[in-house]
């Protein structure tokens, strides 16, 4: 298996979705179908309808 990481767009293996972290969740939290929320002292959005759109914060 080969992994490459910090290639741009959060893309690694081929796979589409990778988790970004970010500053600022508000846009992505305003998609429809996006979640808030809140795992391990992190805040997390997740989006069922689109699984593109992941991201951390903290």
């Amino acid at each position: 298996m080969v992994c490459v990481v910090g290639t741009p767009g959060g893309v690694r293996d081929g796979k589409v979705g990778a988790m970004k972290v970010r500053r600022s969740l508000r846009s992505l939290k305003s998609k429809p179908g996006a979640q808030v929320v809140r795992r391990r002292g992190s805040v997390f959005v997740i989006n069922k309808k689109d699984a593109r759109f992941k991201a951390r914060q903290g």
